[in-house]
């Protein structure tokens, strides 16, 4: 007796005769291999980043949006900041609230502030807040 498939299109007999052979993989020696070519450009295009920290004191309600201002936040260094530093036009912000990135439409950022969009949800005291600001200068 001869198994089919659930729909009866396919008999063992047909798998057996029709199987798909790969070809085997061979392993190769990356360090024989020349790497391409570098293109050195006319200019040199540097990233510089600026990060920004602040641990939510007390509880923020976000129904109708919220106003960080720059003061709360410590730079890399663990150093107060009156403002941020930021790249327009050759860069942009990103925002993590508890390590995650936040959406571009759900905040600003300006010199001088975080601003947060209404949103049904509260942010609880002890909840980090990261700022990165990356810019791209060329030299």
């Amino acid at each position: 007796m001869k198994k089919m498939d659930p729909q009866n299109l396919i008999s063992d007999s047909w798998c057996e005769n029709n199987r798909v052979f790969l070809p085997r993989i061979k392993a190769v020696d990356i360090c024989s291999i020349q790497p391409p070519p570098v293109v050195i450009p006319e200019g040199t295009v540097i990233p510089i980043i600026n990060r920004y920290f602040y641990i939510v004191a007390e509880d923020i309600d976000l129904t109708n949006g919220t106003t960080l201002p720059a003061n709360l936040f410590t730079d890399d260094n663990g150093d107060p900041v009156t403002e941020f530093k930021l790249f327009n036009p050759n860069g942009y912000v990103n925002l993590y609230i508890n390590a995650v990135m936040q959406e571009g439409g759900a905040y600003k950022v300006t010199s001088d502030s975080l601003n947060l969009k209404p949103f049904n949800a509260t942010i609880f005291a002890g909840t980090p807040i990261i700022i990165e600001s990356l810019g791209f200068q060329q030299i």
